[in-house]
């Protein structure tokens, strides 16, 4: 059983509303939860500061015992300046030779995803 950070969602119909949690990988969604880490609210205007909160060394602290982020939480991790950003990986064009580049500050999709 593994400890992931992930999303519950609160607010009412229509209204999103996001706490960013520590809980039990085999746990409901909005089921129990060992530790609350921050909030994530996406109606919020983009350069809010209501619109993400987390307490970075709570986050530092279950990463480095091993707990696993959801894609999600991965990318508001990153966001926050926790996690360095993910690379990704952008084709070249037709004409050039079929190489793969790595491009550091978009991101797309996973590494792990590609085939390569």
């Amino acid at each position: 059983m593994g400890v992931r950070l992930r999303l519950t969602r609160l607010g009412r119909k229509k209204r999103p509303f996001y706490r960013i949690v520590v809980a039990d990988s085999s746990g409901r969604r909005d089921g129990k939860q060992i530790e609350t880490l921050g909030y994530y609210d996406p109606l919020a205007d983009k350069d809010d500061e209501k619109r993400l909160k987390i307490n970075p060394e709570r986050a530092k602290y279950w990463l480095s015992v091993g707990a696993q982020p959801s894609d999600t939480v991965q990318g508001l991790l990153s966001k926050s300046g926790v996690l360095p950003p993910r690379p990704v990986l952008t084709m070249m064009l037709k004409s050039s030779p079929r190489d793969v580049n790595v491009v550091g500050s978009l991101i797309t999709r996973p590494m792990s995803m590609l085939k390569i």
